[in-house]
């Protein structure tokens, strides 16, 4: 079967967004979504269009690029809650204007009455429904306390940052096709596991483009938090409504863990590559860690040479993909309760040696591969924003599964995570991306999950070039990989870069997973190399600014929804 070329697909997808954004609307039926424009002062991509434009209008009432994080998401809580969210957590990797360099970690936590086996039945076996659906999966949240962590970067009143989130809810938005079908897809989900409480998701007739979706619920939640601050959400009424849903639906957050949650700061992950400066995100994810792996394990070989997206190329980025994600089975976990060995997994001699089994003719199996040994030597979403400033911004955050455990918290019109699954709930059983684990991400109370969330920048002669990120599970730091490589090796601008068909390869399962797009050629070639192939409808949605004489080239990914705004 013949592939369609990425030409073909970025029309059908720019047609597909034009047209269900000409039928939906908020008030604003006309608002399109901008997948790619140059900006001089400042710039937002994000998931949405709407939060995009929260975030723009943030920077042009003089608000930084901090401030416009904390508006974007807060938004995206609202427009966006297949994954945006204030019932979840997520990574922040920044630099401010003097170039200081920052790592704010609010990913969730396993709340305190959490056990190694809560997922284990009485014969030992995993039941990943239980971390995956329900009020059982869904760890302590951490966005709200990382919004205030955020905020000390900020210069504008909370205020206003929150009331444009409020206003959405309030007020309510106009959904696109797309987002009617997701909403209609999880219909049975919603009502399975929130009974009787009747949710602003779900309604007795089928949801269709234009309708308006209003979450009263959700805007006096947000309001409770502009008016009182952290404690509005982790103390209080909405706390106490969270730990009333906790009871009814046999969770076990408690208000001891709301109120202990903290937002953590982490010392930023920094390489070389090509000449350039690469900035991300360390442990509890393993993005950054694995990022470095792999652009380390590849700049052993030619890339450009190589050529984009030949088997050759492919060939290479593969076997340093499934390299790294063996590394991040064994060794990866919550640095505070597993001691991570960061600077020996990616250190240069060791990286060598993990390509010395590199066969340029042939897929390595990966039950030949597993860890190494270092001693010796689909579900997020993302924001990227830069202000004139030269504050430089890259937000993953997350909710785990489209909706989280699509429990929600009645009263408080907001959606609980299911993020626990991203423990390692048994040695060797993957969890809902096909990722394993085993010691290194073993539950325990209080212990942040593994993720592969992987919010970066790239610097050049120490001046800002790139801000990129993406969401999609496991396939996250990949698509992030390739997205660069793209840039830098391939010389590809940043809307080529972003939609380019992306490949991903995590060890486990042993097969490449390819969006369409790719050559027959290079995909019977792979296929003579022994690759296990899977095509698949879509790998991530990056969203990425790059920085071009002087300008803002901000662009949103064509897979979804995603829009850019600035000025």
């Amino acid at each position: 079967m013949m592939k369609k070329p990425v030409v073909l697909l970025l029309l059908i997808f720019s047609f597909r967004y034009v047209l269900s954004q000409h039928i939906a609307s908020k008030d604003t039926s006309d608002f399109i979504a901008v997948k790619s424009k140059v900006y001089t002062n400042g710039a937002v991509s994000c998931a949405h269009p709407l939060a995009a434009e929260v975030g723009a209008n943030i920077l042009k009432k003089g608000g930084n690029a901090f401030d416009a994080a904390i508006a974007t998401q807060l938004a995206l809580a609202v427009v966006y809650p297949q994954a945006g969210n204030i019932g979840g957590g997520g990574f922040l990797t920044a630099r401010n204007k003097d170039g200081k360099l920052i790592a704010l970690d609010y990913r969730e936590k396993a709340p305190s009455e959490a056990t190694r086996d809560m997922y284990l039945d009485s014969n030992g076996i995993a039941d990943t429904h239980l971390s995956q659906d329900g009020h059982l999966s869904a760890g302590v949240p951490g966005s709200v306390a990382g919004f205030f962590a955020i905020y000390k970067y900020a210069r504008l009143p909370f205020k206003e940052l929150i009331q444009p989130a409020i206003d959405l809810a309030r007020n309510g938005f106009a959904i696109t096709a797309f987002e009617a079908a997701l909403l209609n897809r999880f219909k049975d989900d919603f009502i399975t596991y929130n009974g009787n409480n009747k949710v602003s998701f779900v309604k007795d007739s089928l949801w269709k483009a234009g309708d308006l979706l209003i979450q009263p619920e959700l805007a006096k939640t947000l309001e409770l938090i502009r008016d009182k601050g952290k404690k509005g959400f982790y103390e209080g009424e909405t706390a106490k409504l969270i730990a009333d849903e906790m009871q009814r639906g046999h969770g076990i957050i408690s208000l001891k863990d709301l109120k202990n949650y903290e937002a953590k700061d982490r010392v930023p992950l920094q390489f070389d590559y090509e000449g350039y400066k690469i900035i991300s995100f360390p442990p509890p994810s393993s993005g950054g860690l694995l990022l470095e792996q792999m652009m380390k394990m590849t700049a052993l070989f030619d890339l450009k040479k190589l050529g984009f997206h030949t088997a050759a190329s492919i060939h290479v980025m593969a076997e340093a993909e499934r390299r790294a994600f063996a590394d991040r089975a064994k060794f990866m976990g919550d640095p505070d309760f597993w001691k991570v060995p960061d600077s020996a997994l990616i250190n240069d001699n060791y990286l060598k040696q993990r390509m010395r089994s590199f066969d340029p003719n042939k897929a390595t199996p990966s039950d030949s591969i597993g860890a190494g040994n270092p001693y010796e030597s689909h579900q997020t979403t993302h924001i990227c924003i830069a202000d004139k400033e030269g504050n430089l911004v890259s937000v993953t955050t997350t909710l785990n599964g489209l909706y989280g455990s699509r429990v929600v918290v009645k009263g408080a019109g907001f959606l609980l995570n299911d993020e626990m699954d991203d423990f390692s709930v048994k040695p060797g059983v993957p969890n809902m991306f096909g990722a394993v684990g085993g010691e290194a991400n073993a539950i325990a109370p209080n212990k942040r999950m593994l993720s592969s969330m992987c919010p970066t920048l790239v610097l050049r002669d120490n001046r800002p070039f790139m801000i990129v990120g993406t969401p999609g599970g496991t396939t996250i730091p990949t698509s992030v990989f390739q997205s660069i490589v793209n840039v830098i090796d391939f010389g590809m601008g940043p809307a080529e870069a972003v939609n380019a068909p992306k490949f991903h390869h995590q060890w486990l399962p042993d097969e490449i997973i390819m969006e369409e797009g790719f050559d027959d050629k290079v995909i019977n070639s792979l296929n003579a190399m022994n690759y296990k192939i899977d095509i698949v409808d879509g790998i991530g949605r990056n969203e990425m600014i790059l920085f071009e004489k002087g300008k803002l080239h901000a662009v949103a990914d064509i897979r979804g929804n995603d829009g850019v705004d600035g000025y």
